[in-house]
């Protein structure tokens, strides 16, 4: 799961670095607790952005990659009033959800560090960076939508075929959204 802060750029600016940063480190720790409930691992921090991760078996179970999306944004809004007291805003963000194989091992000689490669992660990002598009929160592979067992709460729905960044086939791309959180 590619997740990302929503207007992080108009946020920055407004609070000054300093104080954006501080919020991030808020908004990292409250997004982490989910994180831990849904048996996933935060795989990277990048800017703004977090990306989790979940053995297939693990993310599948009881709909753990979707859940855990949910659960992050139950956390912030239970926080509403923590962050608008101290930094006047409640962040909010956006996810793309893939699955697939990885290649994990350890690379740099001055700097050592382990990463992921592999199209699923590309294809994640890629799918993220729809949302916006559609104004949707949260979007998923049509591989993800085909697996997954969703309870009456959820709506999936169909944005369409889209042809992926890198990628020579369209894919169609499903929004899920929830009733109650």
């Amino acid at each position: 799961m590619f997740l990302d802060m929503k207007s992080s750029t108009t946020i920055a600016e407004n609070l000054g670095h300093v104080r954006y940063f501080e919020m991030l480190k808020e908004y990292f720790f409250d997004l982490s607790v989910a994180v831990i409930d849904y048996a996933g691992t935060i795989y990277q921090y990048a800017g703004d952005e977090m990306i989790v991760s979940w053995k297939r078996k693990d993310g599948l179970k009881n709909n753990n990659c979707i859940e855990c999306f949910f659960a992050m944004k139950s956390a912030l809004e239970q926080q509403a009033e923590k962050y608008n007291r101290k930094f006047g805003i409640l962040p909010a963000f956006k996810a793309g959800l893939h699955f697939g194989m990885v290649t994990a091992g350890e690379i740099g000689s001055l700097k050592k560090e382990i990463i992921f490669t592999g199209d699923v992660l590309n294809t994640s990002a890629r799918i993220q960076g729809l949302c916006n598009h559609f104004d949707a929160d949260l979007l998923v592979s049509e591989d993800l939508a085909k697996i997954l067992h969703l309870p009456a709460i959820y709506e999936m729905r169909s944005v369409g075929e889209n042809l992926l960044k890198g990628r020579s086939k369209p894919m169609e791309i499903f929004s899920i959204s929830a009733s109650q959180i």
